[in-house]
């Protein structure tokens, strides 16, 4: 495995910022109410993400250590307001839905995080790599969300009623810690089986090169 693709599937499913790292958690409880929020805002937030990483990458070498955090947030506060424009002409619907989380994603512990973390100390392909892979992380899981959530809560789907009833329970907040909880349930039990899975088969072919040399010995 090449480490691009190392970086791509941890911050898919790894470090997941939202199932396994918790981050962002005001957006994703707040913003799941249906699909389309999920994505326009998980989509918004990749990027922002991608676009930071890579400047803040282009610059580590420039940006003086006792000043990094307030310049990562200038930099990201002003990709913040060139997204903010562009969704206010172009994406209304969507710029209200998002309504004060949007500006508040200057202050998202991902994209500073993912700032701190990795930008600032690896070279700009696999900043931009990592950014584009944690914010589309971050798009599955709000829109895993947001589907069970607008499904069970309004029955219906990306704004198509499909079913005859609803359980308004899951569009209230309360809804939204019991989903989001149960979808971290979920992706841990899931992904420790599948760790556990590559342990597994990884110890069988150790076994197995250990017995093929000392057959040979």
């Amino acid at each position: 495995m090449n480490k691009y693709a190392k970086i791509s599937i941890n911050g898919l499913v790894w470090n997941n910022p939202t199932f396994k790292l918790m981050l962002g958690m005001c957006a994703t409880l707040a913003l799941t109410t249906t699909a389309v929020n999920g994505i326009g805002m998980g989509l918004t937030v990749t990027v922002i993400l991608l676009l930071s990483n890579v400047l803040i990458s282009l610059l580590r070498k420039a940006i003086p250590s006792s000043v990094r955090i307030p310049a990562y947030v200038v930099i990201i506060a002003t990709l913040v307001t060139i997204v903010r424009m562009v969704l206010f002409k172009y994406l209304p619907d969507l710029y209200d839905a998002m309504g004060v989380f949007l500006p508040l994603i200057v202050v998202n512990c991902i994209i500073l995080g993912r700032a701190e973390a990795f930008a600032s100390k690896n070279p700009v392909l696999d900043s931009a790599v990592d950014g584009l892979a944690t914010g589309l992380g971050f798009t599955l899981a709000l829109t895993t969300m947001g589907i069970i959530r607008e499904l069970l809560g309004k029955g219906s789907l990306f704004g198509i009623q499909i079913m005859n009833f609803s359980i308004g329970f899951f569009s209230s907040s309360a809804g939204a810690f019991f989903v989001y909880g149960i979808c971290i349930m979920l992706f841990t039990q899931i992904s420790e089986s599948i760790q556990l899975s590559r342990k597994e088969k990884q110890g069988r072919e150790l076994r197995k090169n250990l017995l093929n040399q000392e057959v040979q010995a």
